[in-house]
């Protein structure tokens, strides 16, 4: 059978909530973070990440957390066939905290939940099948009806010609040998897990685990006699980690001594969070392993990745892509403290950012003042209209990818709400209508601090009237306000799209674009999106997509506005922006809505009417630039 995956984990999938605060007890934490987590699920994660071809056996429940696991491991690109939902059960909860380098509190919830009824007939032997790996971890081993279930999936791999490896994974509480206030526990002698571990180690072809959880494996709390009884029972390749003395490999009989066996470099940095540390290692580790590496090659693939993981808050978002694993490599530790290293962390949020938005075309109905000046204008018959043109775009995006909106909180805040979990893209503006310098609406607060209540799809926009021109005081002043949005913005997980206009402040040649673009650069801004002006010349295009590819080759693009031009212009416009691979799509508004909404405020146009009118100009122009983008692309072949 054809191999269509590198490697299936199989076993624990739950939500992790992570105390924010940092050096607080668990008791006292005022806020969390919510990861995917289950050391298979982040394995599934950090193994895609690395560009390996993933996928995951597991339950979750058929609730928030449930669908919230399933749809983040897709956006991961893992594969989800043997994703499984539990009608009966819930998803798995774990409590985490970060109370020094020494202490991690953690508390399982997973009474009876989704994952640990996984059972035989969750089995397919054709998915199993299809995988040149399955990878299994010790709870899963720990009940008899999982239990089954992963030793079926490691039987019909061998039986296909596949590789099966095991993290131990020990965590004495889920084995109930120790109790649930004991979650940071990770040694508890007992020699009921180790006879029922030992029972099943011949089926592995590797087995990875830290020293203690080789303890438990081999019964033994002398590491070396420990990795000896293993040997006894199967003739895996041992790797044994050693927390940050790196980790060993032993393919063969276990020497006197652990610094006898195979190692690779490690890499000084300070611990932060060891919590999910062993998962990002393994997920290096299994990258090297079916690259066929050699064994110090595949070890330094994994003390790197683990290397990332405890430098992180988190355990699946603290892992690196393939991308960012090489230039790191390439580059070297600048700092210790990874997670504030800036150049290395722009990597890691410009590589790991999730779906495809090669193609964005965007209605534009963010605008504010413009309404506001409208005859007939109130502020529920605004929200009302927005919620109009949310249809229109609704319709002509009709389920598929690639297409995108702007608008507001304060007037479209229903509309705003209402496309969350649309697959539309969603700008939302920041800035005060028309403000020189910059000003940002109240809604964001003194500090910004309001950015963490916007949903996590929401894309931070903001539009600054610029120019070359400018005094060095206005330079200054709206740079520094732009970059503590942008900070702002990263630190919620938010994208951040920056919109320049200088044709509105002052003349512009074909250079002024482009040297904004690099002065922004120059204060420390990187824009995941880039909003400007329809050039008129392809010199004005060249300058600024070199500008910023010269600064940041992983940007998402740029989008092309459309300043309320009628039809005809725009599509001479979108004919120049087209042939640069850089521009994604257009983000238009008035040309749009314009006509639509002055009708409908002062009672001349029906609700229908106004839908079908804003989403036939829509629909229109979304055919124009897709024709312009395959004229350019035929043309330039």
């Amino acid at each position: 059978m054809t191999k269509t995956l590198d490697v299936i984990t199989i076993g624990r999938a739950g939500v992790d909530l992570y105390g924010s605060q940092i050096g607080g007890r668990l008791e006292d934490m005022g806020s969390f973070d919510k990861y995917i987590g289950g050391s298979p699920t982040n394995m599934a994660c950090g193994t895609a990440r690395l560009g390996l071809k993933s996928g995951l056996i597991t339950r979750v429940g058929d609730e928030h957390m449930g669908r919230f696991i399933r749809e983040e491991l897709v956006r991961h690109g893992v594969n989800v066939d043997g994703v499984k939902t539990d009608p009966a059960r819930l998803t798995a909860l774990v409590i985490l905290g970060i109370r020094d380098q020494e202490q991690f509190p953690l508390i399982f919830y997973r009474e009876n939940c989704a994952d640990m009824a996984l059972c035989e007939d969750d089995i397919d032997e054709a998915h199993v099948a299809s995988s040149r790996a399955v990878v299994a971890t010790g709870t899963h081993l720990a009940h008899e009806t999982p239990r089954a279930a992963v030793l079926k999936a490691l039987r019909l791999a061998r039986a296909h010609g596949g590789r099966t490896a095991l993290d131990i994974d020990y965590r004495p509480n889920l084995w109930g040998v120790a109790g649930h206030g004991d979650g940071e526990s990770r040694f508890v002698e007992s020699a009921r897990v180790t006879a029922s571990l030992q029972e099943v180690l011949g089926e592995f072809d590797l087995i990875v685990g830290t020293e203690e959880e080789f303890h438990i494996a081999g019964g033994s709390t002398d590491t070396i006699t420990a990795l000896r009884a293993v040997r006894a029972v199967s003739g895996a390749t041992l790797v044994c980690k050693r927390g940050p003395m790196g980790a060993v490999a032993f393919e063969g009989a276990i020497p006197d001594s652990l610094d006898d066996g195979q190692t690779g470099p490690g890499f000084p940095i300070e611990v932060f969070n060891v919590l999910g540390a062993g998962d990002g290692f393994m997920s290096g580790l299994l990258k090297g392993w079916l690259d066929d590496e050699d064994w110090p090659t595949a070890l330094k693939y994994a003390n790197a990745c683990g290397a990332f993981a405890v430098s992180r808050h988190g355990c699946a978002p603290a892992y690196p892509s393939w991308e960012e694993l090489q230039f790191f490599f390439q580059r070297g530790v600048v700092r210790p403290d990874l997670r504030n290293d800036a150049e290395l962390e722009q990597v890691h949020w410009a590589t790991n950012r999730h779906g495809d938005w090669s193609s964005v075309k965007t209605f534009a109905f963010d605008h504010r003042m413009q309404l506001e000046e409208m005859p007939g204008y109130s502020l529920e018959k605004g929200g009302a209209f927005k919620l109009l043109c949310l249809k229109a775009a609704s319709q002509v995006q009709d389920g598929q990818p690639g297409y995108g909106i702007l608008c507001d909180n304060r007037i479209g805040r229903a509309a705003l709400h209402a496309a969350s979990g649309s697959g539309l893209w969603i700008g939302r503006p920041t800035e005060l209508p028309g403000s020189r310098p910059i000003e940002f609406e109240p809604e964001l607060g003194p500090d910004m601090g309001q950015l963490r209540e916007w949903a996590r799809e929401n894309v931070v926009k903001l539009l600054v009237f610029c120019h070359t021109d400018d005094s060095a005081e206005t330079r200054a002043l709206q740079e520094a306000r732009v970059k503590r949005l942008f900070t702002a913005a990263r630190r919620n997980n938010l994208e951040f799209l920056l919109e320049i206009i200088p044709s509105k402040v002052a003349p512009v040649d074909d250079t002024t674009s482009a040297v904004l673009i690099q002065q922004f650069y120059d204060a420390g801004i990187y824009p995941d999106w880039w909003k400007l002006e329809p050039f008129k010349t392809e010199a004005a295009w060249a300058n600024a997509v070199a500008a910023i590819e010269r600064n940041d080759p992983r940007t998402r693009g740029i989008v092309v506005l459309g300043l309320d031009a009628p039809e005809a212009e725009l599509a001479a416009s979108f004919a120049l922006a087209a042939k640069q691979s850089l521009v994604k799509g257009f983000a238009v508004g008035r040309t749009i809505f314009g006509d639509a909404a002055r009708g409908w405020m002062k009672g001349e146009m029906s609700d229908d009417e106004a839908v079908a009118q804003m989403a036939g100009r829509y629909a229109r122009l979304c055919d124009i630039w897709d024709k312009a983008r395959l004229d350019a692309r035929r043309n330039a072949a």
